[in-house]
Parts: structure tokens; C-alpha cells; sequence
């Protein structure tokens, strides 16, 4: 679980580090069934000169249930497709984001140059309860809208960004790397980090070679 109710998962997937070798071999009429050393070098000479069609012929289907202001900033990568849950026909499960710790944090600097330092202790734990209590009374709002008939498509505006939401995302490996590439950056913000680490453990499983490749050139999207 991540943030309490959250997750990713693995839906389906037909991805894997030979789909990028017979992707690129292709031009030449070639196939492979099993993988090589030389396979595993064209994978790093792909990656290495920024040959990145070859890394689209795959797919991943994740599974994500998360804060909606995550969901948000992951929508912005519209290089796959997303599929989201909806509150006019589902009614929303009665609980959301609350920071705790050092995610009660402080902004510092200016506009494109914001620093985050954790608060102390006691104003961390203020803020989590200060939160708690508005997440607690919108879904009460929300639960007595729906007692009194109010259908979920307008009972739902009363509900903060912290509530979590449920989607499908497709997406190829280059796509995904340019994704991984922004999202684990230190610059992102910390909650979506979390996701998108998960997301990183997965396509480590399941394309390595590609991976390490990746990961050891400097994480650039091909």
C-alpha cells in the first residue's frame, strides 16, 4: 500500500527487453527468440544514441489508485491512456490523503525554485489533524448529500483533491522512462515520487537490461 489506501499494480503486460531487440533488428529482417550478449549490447547502443522507437513496441497496463492531486500531475504525461474511475456512477470510498511526519512540509524560495524543509514535530502533527478534521467533515458532507437523494455527480464537489481516485494507465517503455525520468526527480513533488518509484520497481522486473541501461546513462528518456 502507499499513503495508506493507494497502490500500484501490474494489470497486464507484453513487455520485455527482447521486444526492443526485435523491434530494432527488424530493419535488417532479423528476429530473435532468445536473448544474446549482442542483443544486449544493441539494447545499450539504442539507449546510448537516443534510438527510441525501438522501446515503443511493448505495452504496460498499470492499475494506480491514488490522492486525486497525484492523478492530476500523472494525467499530464499524455504519452499513454488513461482510464479513470467515476464518482457520477461510483460512490466514493469514505477516505482521504492526510499528511503525516516530515510530509507536513514548508515551501522555501521563489516561483521555479521552491525548496521543501520538513515542519517541526508539533506543527506537522497540528497540520495532519487540521486536515484530518476538513477530510472527515467533506465526506460527512458528502455521505448526508447522498442520505438526502443528491445525486453522487454533484454530491461529489464537495470532496478535497485529497481523495483518492482509481485509473488504468497503458503505456509503452519510452514513454514510461520519460515518466520515470521527471517523476522520481527530486524536484517532483514527494507524494507522486512514492507512485512512481513503484512504477520503477516494476519495469525493472519486468525489462532489465533495458533498465540498467537506462538507469546507468543518466535516466534520459530515449
Amino acid at each position: 500500500m502507499i499513503h495508506k489506501y493507494g497502490f500500484v499494480r501490474l494489470d497486464d503486460c507484453m513487455a520485455d527487453d527482447l521486444s526492443v531487440v526485435n523491434a530494432a533488428r527488424v530493419s535488417f529482417g532479423d528476429r530473435r527468440e532468445k536473448m544474446n550478449e549482442a542483443d544486449r549490447g544493441l539494447i545499450g547502443f539504442l539507449m546510448r544514441e537516443r534510438h527510441g522507437t525501438p522501446f515503443e513496441h511493448n505495452s504496460f497496463r498499470f492499475h494506480v489508485k491514488c490522492p486525486i492531486f497525484v492523478a492530476r500531475e500523472w494525467f499530464r504525461h499524455r504519452i499513454g491512456s488513461f482510464n479513470e474511475m467515476s464518482g457520477r456512477y461510483t460512490e466514493i470510498e469514505n477516505h482521504g490523503y492526510v499528511p503525516e511526519g516530515d510530509y507536513c512540509r514548508a515551501q522555501v524560495g521563489k516561483p521555479g525554485a521552491y525548496t521543501f524543509t520538513p515542519l517541526d514535530s508539533d506543527l506537522a502533527d497540528e497540520v495532519s489533524a487540521v486536515i484530518d478534521v476538513q477530510v472527515r467533515h467533506a465526506f460527512g458532507t458528502y455521505n448526508y448529500l447522498l442520505r438526502r437523494g443528491v445525486a453522487k455527480e454533484v454530491a461529489r464537489v464537495v470532496l478535497p483533491v485529497g481523495t483518492f481516485t482509481e485509473f488504468y494507465w497503458t503505456v509503452n517503455a519510452r514513454a514510461l522512462m520519460n515518466f520515470l525520468s521527471l517523476r522520481t526527480d527530486d524536484t517532483a513533488q514527494r507524494e507522486i515520487r512514492d507512485y512512481a518509484a513503484e512504477v520503477e520497481r516494476i519495469f525493472s522486473i519486468k525489462m532489465p537490461v533495458t533498465f540498467d541501461f537506462w538507469d546507468k546513462g543518466g535516466r534520459v528518456c530515449p
